[in-house]
């Protein structure tokens, strides 16, 4: 059995256990990777094949580029999720391709801050960030800034959804739980 199909049913079975511990204690928190943005870098690795081993960037559309399989789509998926990809275009040329994939620059999480804060701006992050986080980022909020009508505008599909952001209610001893996380692409607009 070739080490990819090993992975593969590991990641089943373990998929599996999560499963079935959620049905039964009635709920089961599943951990979402890193999904692989535009502007990320990877290494791709080919096991005892160094000409389609390479650091490749991730274009403006979400694909990437490699000899033989030309353009693979990359963004949104997982490096895993990709590594599968990759193992099933590669195993047309080749016999039980061993394949990794590593993310090597994370340049795809941005997001901006705009209205009353004192650095506004599109800032890059590299790991998971919440709202007060990134208006820290900001050099906080002015002294005219309205805090309890705060909105992180976020894509959603085709249309732009304004999510309400009360900073009062955030910072008050019980609104802990309230300071969201972002994702790729938020907008906090500060009025």
């Amino acid at each position: 059995m070739s080490r990819a199909v090993v992975l593969a049913l590991s990641g089943w079975l373990t998929l599996g256990a999560i499963t079935a511990s959620a049905q039964s204690n009635g709920a089961a928190k599943v951990t979402v990777g890193y999904r692989i943005g535009p502007e990320d870098t990877l290494l791709i690795s080919v096991w005892r094949n160094d000409a389609m081993s390479k650091t490749v960037p991730v274009r403006p559309d979400g694909m990437i580029s490699l000899p033989l399989l030309n353009d693979v789509k990359a963004a949104g998926f997982t490096p895993a999720e990709l590594r599968d990809i990759l193992v099933v275009r590669l195993a047309e040329y080749m016999p039980t391709p061993e394949v990794s994939v590593i993310v090597t620059e994370i340049r795809s999480f941005k997001v901006s801050v705009l209205g009353e804060v004192a650095k506004p701006a599109r800032y890059e992050l590299k790991s998971a960030t919440t709202v007060l986080d990134v208006l820290a980022l900001a050099g906080g909020l002015t002294e005219f800034a309205a805090r309890s009508r705060i909105v992180i505008m976020r894509q959603d599909g085709n249309t732009v959804k304004r999510i309400p952001f009360n900073y009062n209610k955030v910072v008050a001893a019980s609104g802990e739980h309230d300071n969201l996380q972002l994702q790729p692409g938020d907008i906090i607009l500060v009025p």
